[in-house]
């Protein structure tokens, strides 16, 4: 098997709900999603992929989508008071957390029919969250 892994930029503000800890109150993040993909067979350049192919997919979605964006939950008090002041709001079903945005991502590259097994979302310099089904 051959592996390869993009990493891409960005950065998101986000907090959660139902939580007790400081990630309850509203804040943001520099991120990385290192999006990792696997191939048995190599294309006729000899890559899994062109490492610029997959930043341009990924880097297009995350800066129209998440870069600059406050990821909501859908009950999030603030959600329309936001929404009504124009400012950039991502809705999500779940808690905004690292490891919904790693699944986020790795959809979104899947659907593409890249050849994703894995995406680690770096949500700061210590911490991050994978998603791989």
């Amino acid at each position: 098997m051959y592996r390869v892994s993009k990493s891409v930029a960005f950065c998101y503000g986000h907090r959660l709900l139902d939580y007790a800890g400081k990630c309850r109150h509203l804040h943001g993040h520099n991120a990385r999603a290192v999006i990792t993909l696997e191939s048995a067979e190599l294309d006729d350049c000899g890559m899994v992929e062109d490492f610029s192919g997959v930043k341009r997919l990924v880097w297009d979605w995350l800066d129209s989508e998440i870069d600059h964006t406050l990821l909501l939950h859908r009950d999030d008090p603030l959600l329309s008071v936001l929404q009504s002041a124009g400012e950039r709001v991502l809705v999500t079903e779940e808690n905004p957390t690292a490891e919904v945005i790693a699944r986020m991502i790795f959809d979104y590259v899947a659907d593409k029919g890249y050849p994703v097994i894995e995406v680690v979302l770096w949500e700061t310099d210590t911490s991050y969250a994978s998603y791989c089904p």
